[in-house]
């Protein structure tokens, strides 16, 4: 079985968001930071090279493949900020529409600066994230 790129490393958060060219983003990244750790309770971590993530989980899938991920998180990639949040079905799209400005994919919401969402909403949906993935892998 594929071993899962994305795991907990050492490396600092500080150092990797002080890398990010955009002085702008890296602004949003330092208030994410604070806003997530607040939500979760969970320090800021590196997950592989490039994504910040706050608490964690282990899941197991019905085909073996198990791994940790962590239970909210973002990363601010070049075209935009990815926010990685794991909702509820049923108060995903309730959530989006609340949100302003971004662009989701199925694992992934993209948003091009803070100013654009509302705060209020992304907060929700950090705490909506650590619920739902508590819930759908309680730890043993």
């Amino acid at each position: 079985m594929a071993k899962n790129k994305t795991t907990e490393t050492e490396s600092s958060v500080v150092d990797f968001i002080n890398t990010v060219e955009d002085e702008a983003k890296r602004n949003d990244s330092f208030e994410l930071i604070k806003i997530m750790q607040k939500v979760t309770g969970s320090d800021a971590i590196m997950w592989g090279p490039s994504i910040i993530g706050f608490g964690s989980y282990h899941y197991k899938y019905a085909s073996g493949h198990e791994g940790d991920a962590p239970l909210a998180g973002f990363s601010p990639r070049k075209a935009a900020i990815s926010l990685y949040v794991s909702l509820p079905t049923e108060k995903r799209e309730e959530l989006l529409l609340k949100l302003g400005k971004h662009r989701a994919a199925k694992g992934c919401i993209y948003i091009k600066k803070l100013a654009d969402i509302d705060i209020e909403v992304l907060k929700k949906m950090v705490s909506l994230s650590v619920e739902n993935l508590n819930k759908l892998y309680p730890s043993n």
